[in-house]
Formats: structure tokens, C-alpha cells, sequence
């Protein structure tokens, strides 16, 4: 919404009652503007397009283009060329899988938001010491899952996570119940049999089940983490659900 005040990505996400962020791996990048029209249509404005293929880029620069109405970024950043990429194509926020000083400094420099992955409490401190308060939470389900965000409330509660890596329909609730979590990343919202299919209509249903797991618990977590992210990890316009 035009005037809106810049936020981090997970509170703008929680504030628009958005509980999944879709991880997507786009083969064919004409493949890409009507999967964001059915992760739209379905109530999930937002979609992080992962840099594993060749057509990722172009992927999200179609997007940027013709769905404006939908929130795509990049995932799976991992240098600063890789920032420089993302940000020429379009992308709205960066995602990455880790980080290491130099990644954070571009990360943060590029004047979109980021989400920088870490798997330990460790990591988590060392974000927190460069004043990054929102993370992914990386490879969730093979790092301790809901159980060890869970236990790292108590220590880190200025930390707010998006997990991903594991997380399912089934145990996407137990993540969203978390005070420390803001959303989830789903790779089954578009599953890779769906986009070869470019089946737009099993994708749309996925994600109006998806935005419906929110029920309840995002209205309690709207107002965390609304500290900031250190320099240039706002996002401004917010994310509309239609």
C-alpha cells in the first residue's frame, strides 16, 4: 500500500496474515507469471524464487513485470554477484541458505530486505550482533526443527525465524505456533510434478489451503520483530492478500 512504512519482510508478511512463503524452483521461466497468478488467486501475494536453474532470473523478471501484485524475491543467494543478479532481475527481498560477512554486507547494502539462513544458536548470535533480527532457519527439519527454534525463544526473543527446509503441510502449524516464527517456506505450495503439469489450478488450491494454516496464530505475532533488520533489510509497499 502506497505510504506505507517500511517494515522487515516477516512482520510485513505476519502484519498481512501470510503464514507461507512459497519456495519455488522454476525450469521453464514462461512458467513463471502464471504460477505467481495462482499463488495470488489462492490468497499467498509472495514468492521466492530460488537461483538453482538457469531460468531463475528470467523467472523473476517476468514476474516483477506482469504480476507486480505479487512479492517476488530470490533464494538461494549466496555471493554478491548473486545479489547483483537478484536485483537486476527484480527481486523484492533475497533469501539465503547461509551467510558469511561479505554475503551479509551485500545482502544488506542492496536496499530490499534479506533473510540470511543459520542453523545455529551461534549464527543466530552473530546476526543479532550485526543487528539482523529476522532469519531463515535453515534446513529446518534436519537442524532440530520446531522443537529447537522452540527452545531458542527463551534465550534469543528478539529473534524472529522463517523455517524452511523439511517443513510440510502437516507440521507447518507447529513452526506457526512459535513466538519466534514469523512464516514458514513451503516447497509444496508448487510442487515440481504441478509445474510440469502447469497445473495453475492444483497450485492455486495448495496455496488457499496454505494461507488458511494462519488462522489464530498470526494476529499474535503481527507486532514482533518490528525492530528492524539492521540497514536496508526493510521492505516498503507491504503485501496485499486478495
Amino acid at each position: 500500500m502506497p505510504g506505507m512504512t517500511p517494515e522487515p519482510l516477516l512482520a510485513a508478511l505476519s502484519a498481512s496474515a501470510v503464514p507461507v512463503l512459497p519456495v519455488v524452483v522454476v525450469e521453464d521461466a514462461a512458467d513463471a507469471v502464471p504460477l505467481a497468478r495462482a499463488l495470488v488467486a489462492g490468497g499467498l501475494p509472495v514468492m521466492e524464487v530460488t537461483l538453482r536453474t538457469p531460468a531463475a532470473l528470467d523467472a523473476i523478471r517476468a514476474v516483477a513485470a506482469e504480476v507486480p501484485e505479487c512479492l517476488v524475491g530470490a533464494g538461494t543467494v549466496r555471493s554478491a554477484r548473486g545479489v547483483a543478479d537478484a536485483l537486476g532481475a527484480g527481486a523484492r527481498f533475497l533469501v539465503s541458505p547461509g551467510w558469511t560477512g561479505g554475503l551479509l554486507d551485500a545482502m544488506e547494502a542492496s536496499g530490499v530486505p534479506c533473510l540470511p539462513g543459520v542453523s545455529t544458536a551461534s549464527e543466530a548470535l552473530a546476526l543479532l550482533e550485526r543487528g539482523v533480527r529476522e532469519m531463515k532457519f535453515f534446513p529446518a527439519g534436519a537442524a532440530g526443527g520446531a522443537a529447537y527454534l522452540s527452545a531458542l525463544a527463551g534465550p534469543l526473543p528478539e529473534a524472529r525465524f522463517c523455517p524452511t527446509g523439511g517443513v510440510t503441510a502437516g507440521s507447518a502449524r507447529e513452526y506457526l505456533a512459535l513466538p519466534n516464527v514469523g512464516c514458514v517456506g513451503g516447497t509444496w505450495v508448487a510442487p515440481p510434478a504441478a509445474l510440469a503439469a502447469r497445473d495453475w489450478t492444483r497450485v492455486e488450491s495448495l496455496a488457499r489451503a496454505a494461507a488458511g494454516l494462519g488462522s489464530g496464530v498470526r494476529a499474535r505475532g503481527a507486532g514482533q520483530g518490528a525492530g528492524g533488520t539492521g540497514r536496508g533489510c526493510g521492505v516498503s509497499g507491504g503485501v496485499t492478500c486478495r
